[in-house]
């Protein structure tokens, strides 16, 4: 749970105990990156069923689900029952979705707003809608909703592919259509939702307004200008301090859709035969669907990218494919027969990386067999370079469920193109999604600090302090709900705030660290392993005692322990 899940679980604690539910913060230093609806939902979760870090993921879980149903409900609306059913399924067992959903981020709730705004503004437009001014104000409500969950790109793609869509039919400048939509109803409805929090956040973080496109270390201007400016405008240009962010290569970005919507990427090739003519609800929703993803493709085009930054536009995908499998033609029978060839090779692949693996012992965690790539950790799945052959030896069981996943894959897709074949392709992403389950069961000392906890609080008290990034043991924070001292630890996301006027001096020099760990009282740090060496130059290799080692990590302490060890 270490880096941004356990930071966001934290700062709903925080603003859970606080009481102060308008300024999210971390160790005590204001984090004015993001806006405070996801912090909100989890601890409403909280406060129903204690905190514990399964608690924390609730809101995304249920998010996934309704974004899932919206997505079946749009497709059913929009092309009838069978092909909203196939959206539906797309949207719910395709990888992206369960790959970018067992992170704390707000894309899912955001991805929501989106799809539910857009659906909402085609009813608007259509003529035997009953209920015109309800889904204008649906439209209105996922937009303010938006802006409290991911900010500023919660209003430009759901305006940006109408706008594009209403110029493509010529309608931009339709009276009527802007009288169906009721800007100025809406306008209010957005600002009702969004702004009592972006007001309260400005008067509380002040200076109040300041335009500066100097974003540069040790200069604090309050929320707005760091909110709107530096978070907004300076990120789009790249220009934003501190860069703790990496991006994806840009044709990277656009081809690794295909890998997100595995396994039913394989059927988009065919919906290039589809009608997408505005003159049935099917061809306007097509139309607007193309509308929709080029936006969001296109506007990550000339910004930064994380991989899964493409997400608002799934359900776009989703719904052309759910579309043309309806058709079942001959289009979708070469689709399904790629699929088959693709998951005959993953079983093949699977096969012969569990007999290259057979016997190679696996000692310790897994972190033992991964080569470390920390300069790629920026990127949400820089992760995946760490793996090794030899990692796969503690891989074994989900590397065969894996297997066992394609397999049903093959077969299902052998059979000429129908429902059942859909079930089965559906059913191996259900049987893969355990595996790959397991699979992080398996990484969860490299990726979390819980089991260096649980050595704390056996140990006898003492003060903490984390060897320098907050988001590398953010798990311990949380685990234990109690403040640190951050060596050389103004750093990425807690720089900005750690200028502030109000802000704890909560931060160690390597001098200072030296006089708290050669005095009498106990303290522990957490630390990396390869990190170990320079502590030892600091304070002298006699002072430091190992707790706990764990998945690359460890726990240190200035006095010995009774049952600890040198490291």
């Amino acid at each position: 749970m270490d880096d941004v899940d356990a930071v966001q679980a934290q700062i709903a604690r925080n603003m859970l105990s606080s009481g102060d539910w308008v300024t999210a913060r971390l160790d005590g230093v204001a984090y004015l990156e993001k806006p405070p609806l996801i912090y909100w939902m989890i601890a409403a979760s909280y406060k129903v069923f204690g905190v514990h870090d399964w608690v924390a993921r609730i809101p995304i879980a249920v998010s996934s689900i309704a974004l899932c149903w919206l997505t079946a409900a749009f497709g059913a609306w929009a092309f009838g029952r069978r092909a909203g059913f196939y959206a539906g399924l797309c949207m719910s067992t395709c990888v992206g979705l369960w790959l970018f959903t067992r992170i704390l981020i707000p894309d899912v709730m955001l991805t929501f707003t989106i799809t539910l705004g857009i659906w909402a503004f085609l009813r608007v437009l259509d003529h035997e809608e009953l209920h015109p001014r309800t889904w204008a104000a649906a439209l209105a409500a996922s937009l303010g909703i938006g802006l409290l969950l991911k900010s500023l790109i919660a209003v430009v793609f759901p305006i940006g592919a109408a706008a594009i869509y209403l110029l493509c039919t010529r309608q931009l400048f339709s009276a009527r259509v802007w009288k169906r939509l009721h800007p100025f109803s809406g306008l209010a409805i957005i600002l009702l939702i969004a702004a009592p929090w972006h007001i309260l956040a400005t008067l509380r973080n002040p200076p109040y307004f300041s335009f500066t496109m100097r974003s540069v270390p040790g200069e604090y201007h309050g929320f707005f200008w760091f909110f709107f400016i530096n978070e907004q405008l300076l990120r789009f240009l790249n220009l934003r301090y501190p860069r703790d962010y990496n991006t994806v290569p840009r044709l990277y970005f656009w081809l690794l859709n295909l890998v997100w919507l595995f396994p039913w990427s394989v059927y988009l090739p065919a919906a290039s035969r589809l009608s997408y003519r505005p003159i049935d609800r099917a061809g306007k929703t097509r139309l607007l669907a193309l509308c929709w993803m080029g936006c969001v493709l296109v506007f990550f085009t000339f910004s930064t990218t994380q991989e899964y930054y493409s997400m608002p536009c799934y359900p776009a995908i989703a719904l052309l494919i759910g579309s043309v499998m309806a058709t079942n033609g001959r289009a979708v029978r070469g689709g399904t027969r790629v699929l088959s060839i693709l998951c005959a090779s993953a079983v093949v692949a699977a096969i012969a990386i569990l007999v290259a693996v057979r016997h190679v012992p696996t000692p310790g965690d897994i972190s033992a067999a991964l080569s470390p790539h920390p300069a790629a950790y920026k990127l949400s799945l820089g992760h995946m370079e760490d793996l090794t052959l030899t990692s796969f030896a503690y891989l074994r069981l989900p590397l065969a469920l894996a297997a066992v996943a394609f397999l049903v894959g093959t077969v299902g897709t052998l059979r000429p193109t129908r429902r059942s074949t859909y079930i089965a392709i559906a059913a191996m992403m259900v049987i893969f999604f355990q595996a790959a389950r397991l699979a992080m069961v398996r990484f969860d000392p490299y990726l979390s600090s819980r089991p260096l906890v649980d050595a704390l609080e056996r140990s006898p008290k003492g003060g903490l302090i984390v060897n320098h990034h907050y988001y590398w043991f953010s798990s311990v924070f949380f685990y234990t709900d109690r403040t640190a001292l951050l060596l050389n630890g103004r750093f990425n996301n807690l720089v900005y705030g750690s200028y502030a006027p109000d802000a704890p001096n909560v931060f160690l020099s390597d001098s200072q660290f030296q006089d708290l760990w050669l005095k009498p009282e106990r303290y522990y740090i957490f630390s990396r392993a390869s990190a170990v060496p320079d502590l030892e130059a600091l304070v002298g290799k006699r002072q430091i005692n190992t707790v706990e080692e764990s998945g690359g990590k460890v726990l240190l302490t200035n006095h010995p322990l009774a049952s600890a060890g040198s490291f």
